[in-house]
């Protein structure tokens, strides 16, 4: 192939699209895939190029198993209480906990004990596409079984929404990290959680990363939605975006790439749980997070970064120079750093 015409080649695009939650409030036991994959060009069922996402709905009193070929599964409870049980035991759940588990041999058995509208459901995502693409096998557990329950979760968004500077935060929130993560921080070695809040009558402003979101509402009246566009203009406002109404206990995806706000022009904290392939992008220095405001600044100060990954501007430069000290016969020019351009917010 011709580099130039195919450096990036057309492939099949992410789409902006739903997964309603009616999918898993209605009808019998069952599993509701959020299937993508004509969109995707691929041929196995997937949501995004690594992750596929589900509901699970069991109806009081049932069971059903689910199986996945994945390193990583991740389970929240949307509604009702239960168990599932894995050869690693049985874990009791209720509304709102979320709990992971690695790969597995054998099938995990679902049982609900209650709920409303007629019993329990879970939002299921594994990495499983990513299995599928490589066309290899999960061998090693990489991180143990992991809860992590509604209160704990709320009592930690509640300590951070105290702490000083809370107010100036684009989100308020906690990243669920696995100790099993030192370095990345996130969910499992792959996946990555947020469970964000967003106040009031209040805007969460734009940012991008290179991680395809599948967004969860847990919690939203109407007037709470996403803008969503592939590009800003020289102020930092979205050009031509997709608005995206949260609907409580309904899943949308946020395609690689794009920038994208939250807004609650209602009375209520609104509450969203992003699930993100971001633990295998930020492990690989890829996952390229911006925010509107540092993107701007940059642009007007006539600065265009190839990369976000969070070192220190000054930590940058000196690496640089090392590997120049290093190399004696590196011909290519110093690049001309101001001063002032030595430190970088993370």
């Amino acid at each position: 192939h011709e580099y130039t015409s195919s450096a990036t080649p057309p492939m099949g695009l992410i789409p902006v699209v739903a997964h309603a939650p009616e999918l898993h409030e209605e009808g019998p036991t069952r599993i509701e895939p959020f299937d993508l994959s004509t969109d995707l060009k691929v041929p196995y069922v997937a949501t995004s190029p690594n992750l596929l996402a589900a509901f699970i709905r069991v109806l009081t009193g049932e069971s059903i198993t689910s199986k996945a070929l994945a390193t990583s599964q991740a389970f929240y409870v949307i509604r009702g209480t239960g168990s599932s049980e894995s050869e690693f035991g049985v874990t009791n759940w209720s509304e709102g906990d979320l709990f992971v588990l690695p790969t597995t041999q054998l099938p995990i058995t679902h049982t609900a004990t209650g709920g409303d509208k007629g019993g329990a459901a879970l939002y299921w995502v594994s990495d499983e596409p990513l299995m599928r693409y490589l066309g290899t096998l999960p061998e090693e557990q990489k991180f143990e079984p992991t809860m992590w329950t509604k209160a704990a979760l709320l009592d930690r968004v509640e300590e951070i929404r105290h702490t000083p500077g809370a107010t100036e935060l684009n989100r308020c929130g906690v990243l669920l990290g696995n100790t099993a993560c030192p370095q990345t921080k996130t969910l499992t070695h792959v996946l990555w959680s947020l469970l964000n809040s967003l106040a009031p009558h209040s805007v969460q402003r734009p940012h991008r990363h290179n991680s395809v979101a599948l967004d969860l509402a847990v919690h939203a009246l109407p007037n709470v939605y996403t803008l969503m566009s592939p590009s800003l203009d020289a102020e930092g406002n979205l050009l031509n975006p997709v608005r995206v109404d949260w609907v409580e206990g309904g899943v949308f995806v946020t395609p690689p790439g794009w920038w994208h706000s939250h807004h609650n022009e209602s009375d209520q904290m609104a509450w969203v749980l992003p699930m993100q392939d971001a633990g295998l992008y930020t492990y690989q220095r890829t996952l390229d997070i911006r925010f509107v405001d540092e993107e701007v600044r940059n642009a007007k100060g006539g600065r265009i970064w190839g990369s976000s990954f969070a070192l220190k501007r000054k930590e940058r430069l000196e690496s640089y120079k090392d590997v120049r000290a290093n190399s004696p016969d590196v011909h290519t020019k110093t690049p001309k750093l101001q001063q002032q351009d030595t430190t970088e917010t993370a």
